[in-house]
């Protein structure tokens, strides 16, 4: 069972927290119809961690693609809470790189996402937040998260949880994206220069396919694929790293593989398929 502290649903993360280190997943967000058409764009990043910082990088991206949009840091340690806001006074302030009229908050809270008057929200960023949990704990979490989404209209499209997880530097990382009725994709982001095989994303997978990485299951042929895909595109190497993954993801559609998206996503070291193609067997 999920636990509850106070009224906060869930327990307290390690909090583990670095400058930089989500701007994979925050680029694939920015892309998302679910923020650009969004009728009221409320993103909450829960589970921030020690730190605030990646609530303000958060705000500062999403903004270039919607200048209206708002951004509620959410922790369940009061403790991290209160030092956030202190950095928030500094931002105010124009004591730090970040735009002194950010639209950012901060509250105590946990998988429950309590938001002012109880706004449903556009995107909610859960990222490493539930590498500690059992992986029976998932599809309760997912289910939380996704009631508090906003639901689709004649104008926009319904919300999406980003569940996910990543290396300290950010250069390693896999998320689910989820909608109001379920989970729509599995995305990887990795660091070309230097990648000597795709699989190296297994040690980063979301809580729901990290022991899930065996003979039978559906992301091990898949991580499987990618790999050969990989070493196939090597005589692209001369190229560039960015070239021999474009065509490694070239060949996994060659091969029968439906990946989505288009070049302009893969150069920047992403894959994304459906999530039906690694969903637990």
């Amino acid at each position: 069972m999920v636990a509850s502290t106070g009224r906060a649903i869930g327990v307290i993360t390690r909090g583990t927290t670095n400058a930089n280190r989500l701007r994979r997943v925050d680029r694939w967000i920015v892309a998302q119809p679910a923020l650009r058409r969004a009728e009221s764009p409320l993103v909450v990043d829960l589970g921030y961690g020690a730190s605030g910082v990646t609530v303000f990088e958060l705000e500062s991206r999403l903004r270039r693609s919607r200048h209206d949009v708002r951004v509620l840091g959410l922790e369940i340690d009061p403790e991290r809470v209160r030092m956030a806001s202190a950095q928030l006074e500094r931002v105010r302030a124009g004591a730090t790189p970040f735009s002194r009229d950010a639209r950012v908050s901060f509250q105590r809270g946990g998988f429950e996402v309590p938001t002012p008057c109880g706004e449903r929200a556009a995107i909610i960023r859960a990222f490493n937040v539930l590498r500690q949990y059992e992986e029976e704990e998932v599809a309760d979490v997912w289910r939380m998260l996704r009631s508090r989404l906003t639901h689709a209209s004649d104008s926009a499209p319904g919300g999406l949880v980003v569940e996910g997880t990543c290396d300290e530097l950010g250069r390693i990382a896999s998320w689910v994206a989820l909608s109001p009725a379920g989970p729509v994709s599995f995305t990887l982001s990795l660091r070309l220069a230097g990648l000597r095989a795709p699989s190296i994303v297994a040690e980063r997978l979301p809580k729901a396919l990290i022991h899930r990485n065996v003979a039978g299951e559906r992301v091990h042929d898949f991580l499987a694929a990618l790999d050969r895909a990989w070493s196939y595109a090597a005589p692209l190497s001369p190229y560039g790293p960015v070239q021999r993954w474009v065509g490694a993801v070239e060949r996994m559609r060659e091969t029968g593989w439906p990946v989505l998206a288009g070049r302009s996503r893969w150069r920047l070291g992403e894959l994304s398929v459906p999530w039906s193609l690694v969903a637990p067997a």
